[in-house]
């Protein structure tokens, strides 16, 4: 694969009406409509509510708008965003109750202190949820909350919490879907180095193992680490997202090496104690797709999706990631996929690239069962005549 340059061109579309203009009502009218329908079965998408056909209706099922067989429609959260009760029946403070504390890190000074407060009324969530007719829903555990200094003593009226909300979830017909981290590392452990200590990864595995024997009777999908090179890049080298580090790249490689470890090592605690297990991890993944179906572009977009140096300085601007920064999809789906750091990666970071123990790779590389894919957004890409991609920025209201 070729070396994609280090400053990545971007180019505008040509103008384009303006899109429309929806009040904040009529959009979440139009939402529950159509998220009501799609748990049905089929919808045909639109920006307001359609009218009931007068037509009879047909066997047929016209192509393009149904989901596949199997196919789960759920909502996701994260303990943080929701839970509030900071430390309610014993739970321990995390990273985050340090972030929002910090002067000017958080819009506003907002917290996560009471939030949705979820902890008090997941009964009226789930409600909720069955109402609007989903059958998945994908949550976060808060570690603090199991185990309030990250290790040792279990926290029982916190695992009592996740156990009542299970039921209730089964109760309403939702298959849970939970996420082991997300984000949220106990404050203890921080203070001991957090991720950039090689025990992290025995740290996970002893969480993992205390939350897969209590709930892993009743949840079949688990999914280790949510979105590794965010917290790792945007907690420990730009700043902006707790524990808002600001480390040398090498230190940061490092912190992300032990997070992968520890993904191995929960995906191997996981098997020891979930009979029925589906097992993933939860990438951040924003797609790179070619702006038209020319060979080149095609080329340009895949070098740019699986490329080492693409998204990290498209990031770097709008982030304030240093221009060498870990951020694209290669260099955290490689080891946990191909069991190998991508060369291209490798020859880019030179001395600042990971210590690697022996058998690092081969227990990072556990095998799992599906890979969770969190696309926020996609990048159009053209090739910029030179080998290399360039970045189409759409225009508002394009298709």
């Amino acid at each position: 694969m070729d070396k994609l340059p280090v400053e990545t061109p971007v180019t505008q579309e040509t103008d384009a009406p303006s899109r429309r203009r929806a009040s904040r009502r009529r959009f979440l009218a139009s939402t529950l409509t159509t998220t009501a329908a799609l748990a049905a079965g089929s919808v045909t998408s639109a920006a307001t509510p359609q009218a009931p056909s007068r037509k009879p209706r047909t066997s047929q099922k016209p192509a393009g708008n149904t989901f596949p067989a199997g196919f789960q429609w759920g909502a996701a959260t994260a303990a943080y965003q929701i839970e509030g009760a900071l430390d309610a029946d014993g739970k321990g403070q995390s990273i985050w109750d340090m972030f929002v504390r910090k002067p000017n890190a958080i819009w506003r000074g907002h917290t996560g202190d009471v939030a949705c407060d979820h902890y008090r009324r997941y009964k009226e969530d789930v409600a909720l949820m069955k109402k609007l007719g989903l059958k998945a829903y994908r949550f976060s555990l808060a570690w603090a909350r199991i185990l309030p200094e990250g290790t040792g003593t279990v926290n029982a009226r916190g695992l009592d919490f996740y156990d009542r909300l299970v039921d209730e979830l089964l109760a309403a017909g939702i298959t849970p879907f939970c996420t082991l981290y997300h984000w949220d590392l106990p404050l203890a452990l921080h203070q001991r180095g957090g991720w950039t200590n090689r025990d992290s990864a025995d740290w996970f595995a002893e969480y993992t193992t205390v939350a897969a024997r209590r709930l892993g009777d009743r949840i079949t999908y688990w999914m280790t680490l949510n979105e590794p090179q965010v917290f790792i890049t945007l907690g420990y080298q730009a700043g902006r997202h707790a524990p808002g580090l600001l480390l040398p790249l090498k230190d940061v490689l490092q912190a992300g090496h032990h997070a992968l470890l520890a993904h191995g090592k929960g995906v191997q605690a996981l098997r020891a104690h979930v009979k029925q297990s589906r097992i993933g991890f939860a990438p951040a993944t924003p797609i790179a797709y070619p702006a038209t179906e020319q060979p080149e572009d095609i080329a340009a977009a895949r070098a740019f999706n699986f490329g080492i140096q693409g998204y990290g300085f498209l990031f770097n601007a709008s982030v304030g990631l240093p221009l060498k920064n870990p951020f694209n999809n290669a260099w955290w789906m490689d080891p946990v996929f191909l069991g190998e750091y991508p060369a291209e990666g490798l020859a880019l970071y030179k001395a600042d690239a990971p210590q690697v123990a022996d058998g690092d790779m081969a227990v990072i590389s556990t095998p799992v069962d599906f890979c969770g894919v969190n696309i926020y957004f996609g990048f159009k890409i053209q090739s910029d005549g030179r080998g290399g991609p360039r970045v189409v920025i759409p225009t508002p209201a394009t298709p």
